[in-house]
């Protein structure tokens, strides 16, 4: 069940790709900005409880998805493109292992905890 959830996520990252080419930017603003929604990462220098909201706000494919559809429905190419960003970033962290995180630390995740080098 574990390699059909990856393969899963796999999937949706190629559909990120895929809308991405269809929207008029160059293809490195791809590789540049996909690291970009680990920026929700600082809220975990404010605490737990902080953390988990503002890496989950970055990481959610909801999130993902309503601002891609509201971009597209304003014509708004820039909050299309945020949302496949945030949308294929989600995919790839969770072919990864990482999930939305709880607020009992980094390592809490909907997908079970992540490993760390402490174990």
């Amino acid at each position: 069940m574990k390699a059909l959830l990856k393969l899963e996520e796999i999937l949706m990252f190629v559909l990120g790709i895929y809308l991405f080419g269809m929207l008029d930017y160059a293809w490195w603003w791809f590789l540049v900005l996909i690291l970009a929604p680990d920026i929700g990462m600082i809220g975990y220098l404010f605490g737990n409880k902080i953390g988990a909201v503002g890496y989950n706000l970055f990481h959610h494919k909801g999130v993902a998805i309503a601002v891609y559809l509201l971009g597209n429905y304003l014509s708004l190419p820039l909050w299309q493109l945020t949302g496949i960003i945030l949308f294929s970033h989600s995919a790839m962290d969770r072919v990864f292992g990482y999930g939305l995180k709880y607020d009992k630390g980094f390592a809490f995740t909907h997908l079970g905890k992540i490993r760390t080098k402490d174990g």
